[in-house]
């Protein structure tokens, strides 16, 4: 599934809109980027003004008096100088908006990837992993011309058009007139051009996530591409959605061009407006000559700073889809889950002291069946449980309940006495040791990867718990033995080696409660005896829950209960109180 479409708001909005606004509230420092964007643009507005009044000035002594050259030379010598000024403020701002721009985009990243976490899997789930994935990394670098172009560009269309027009409403008061009835125009055009310009950049994002999506999928599933003969059929596939990202783009860039234009076209009228009269006035007497260069030379830069913002702006509205995107998954509900990471923590379970499910239910979205319908359940300390039915029948949600991966939508988990859902997550899973059905091995060495199972292990600690888990007679052959790099996902080990590194993991653990989600599933017979008699030394003294289907997994359980349906078949109910 798809990340929910952004709700719609007035993005093309000149000013600031509520989107923008959550956006810049995630720099560290806002106020102080805000003054020192407002300075730049007070600096910026006075350069003008002191360039137009240099230039009018050396112009008009040209043509009238013919100043002498030193007078030239120092005039000359002035107008570098604010040359090298508006260089030294353009500089400075850019700068400082790039600075910006990381800022935002660590933080917003931070943000999306806390809370993926506080959902967890299960919300996970439900998501497109590559929308997700192409969102945080190519998606936030969109931000970088909405903090480089539009964000500084505000200030200036904010300060630059007042001062210019105060100056020349000083100098003749009708031609400020006339820029103060057409400048409006400007944003006026922008509004209604930015709103097509939103929905365009809608559907290119959208095209953009199913491109990064798909392609993700495809990659991840080659090798079953390949062996049903699908490879080819999916190429096609990617080439068509790659062919509507393109379609898509260069939609955008045709309203982007086609409003620069309209722009381009109001801001050269209203100039025209004022220049036609200063030309009349000043050929009939009626105006001097260096107050109608300065009125000409200041005109323009009243409508310059709008146009540039309104350019800005388009460059930048896919970083805004990209942004509410963002806001979207952090504000997204994670139902109960939600909630209990916001209830207050209650005291710690003990998982030495037993397991003891009441009356639990799990709802999936979307789905109509319970995935557990009022399971109560009880596993006394150092008790074996082994938990059988088909597949579908529940129980690895079951194990996610326990795990903490999955919150009941209904009733609790106790152990000890204490709430599992309502306690401090880390806490809790200290005491858990987990052993999948399909373990995932991170692209990292043996050793690194085993020592997930406790981060502060020692190197000989490493070793004592692969020995015991049968891994270290296949990890001594490797190139550079627990120094070897795996693949991704463990690419270059075989089923049974990979669920023999997640069994030394659970050894370094030396938790009181382990879980086995189908230790054994998709073994060969080899394959399958090795990890059977690890996984008996690893029970020795434990509390276990083993989700089996195969025999061996269930002979050394004292205790079998059978789910189907989401629901406990038999006597076990009996167990609980």
């Amino acid at each position: 599934m798809d990340l929910p479409a952004p709700r719609r708001g007035r993005i093309g909005g000149v000013l600031l809109n509520r989107l923008a606004r959550r956006l810049l509230a995630g720099l560290p420092a806002f106020r102080v980027i805000t003054l020192a964007f407002t300075l730049l643009a007070v600096a910026a507005a006075v350069a003008i003004l002191v360039q137009a009044e240099l230039l009018a000035r050396l112009l008009a002594d040209g043509v009238l008096d013919g100043p002498s050259a030193g007078s030239v030379a120092g005039l000359l010598a002035l107008l570098a100088g604010v040359f090298a000024v508006r260089a030294g403020l353009s500089w400075a701002q850019q700068a400082l908006a790039q600075r910006a721009a990381a800022s935002a985009k660590a933080s917003l990243r931070r943000q999306v990837l806390r809370r993926t976490q506080e959902l967890g899997p299960g919300w996970l789930s439900g998501q497109h992993t590559g929308g997700l994935t192409t969102t945080l990394g190519r998606g936030l670098d969109a931000l970088d011309p909405w903090f480089t172009g539009y964000f500084p560009q505000l200030f200036l269309a904010a300060v630059i058009p007042l001062a210019v027009l105060v100056r020349i409403a000083a100098a003749d008061l009708a031609s400020a007139v006339i820029i103060l009835v057409t400048l409006p125009l400007i944003p006026i055009f922008g509004v209604l051009v930015g709103m097509s310009t939103k929905r365009a950049t809608e559907r290119q994002w959208r095209a953009l996530e199913r491109l990064g999506g798909h392609f993700l999928d495809v990659v991840a599933g080659l090798p079953t591409l390949r062996a049903f003969g699908r490879a080819k059929a999916q190429a096609e596939q990617v080439r068509r959605i790659a062919d509507e990202h393109r379609s898509a783009t260069m939609r955008t860039l045709r309203i982007a061009f086609l409003s620069a234009l309209v722009l381009e076209l109001v801001a050269t009228l209203s100039v025209a407006l004022v220049a036609v009269p200063i030309g009349l006035r000043t050929l009939n007497g009626g105006m001097g000559l260096e107050t109608a260069l300065l009125v000409l030379l200041l005109a323009p830069e009243a409508y310059l700073p709008l146009r540039a913002l309104g350019s800005q702006f388009h460059a930048s509205t896919e970083g805004l889809a990209v942004a509410e995107r963002c806001f979207t998954v952090v504000d997204a509900d994670g139902g109960p889950a939600a909630r209990v990471a916001a209830a207050e923590v209650d005291a710690v379970p003990d998982a030495a002291a037993g397991i003891r499910f009441e009356n639990v239910t799990v709802r999936y979205p979307g789905r109509d069946e319970a995935a557990l319908d009022d399971v109560s359940l009880a596993i006394a300390p150092g008790e074996r449980v082994a938990l059988v039915g088909p597949s579908g029948a529940g129980k690895s949600t079951l194990v996610n309940v326990l795990l903490g991966l999955v919150t009941p939508t209904s009733g609790r988990v106790l152990a000890g006495g204490a709430d599992v859902a309502s306690a401090e997550a880390e806490s809790w899973r200290r005491q858990l040791a987990w052993v999948p059905q399909r373990p995932h091995l991170f692209a990292r060495t043996v050793a690194e990867n085993i020592r997930l199972g406790r981060p502060d292990a020692t190197d000989d600690e490493v070793v004592r718990a692969a020995t015991l888990a049968h891994a270290d007679e296949f990890v001594a052959r490797l190139p550079r033995g627990y120094e070897t790099p795996l693949g991704e996902r463990g690419a270059g080990l075989s089923a049974g080696q990979r669920q023999r590194i997640a069994l030394a993991r659970a050894f370094l653990r030396d938790a009181p409660l382990l879980l086995l989600d189908e230790p054994t599933a998709g073994l060969d017979a080899g394959s399958e005896a090795v990890v059977v008699e690890a996984t008996a030394r690893l029970m020795a003294g434990r509390t276990v829950l083993v989700v089996a289907h195969r025999p061996a997994m269930v002979l050394d359980a004292g205790r079998v209960v059978t789910l189907d349906h989401g629901r406990i078949a038999g006597p076990a109910r009996a167990e609980v109180g």
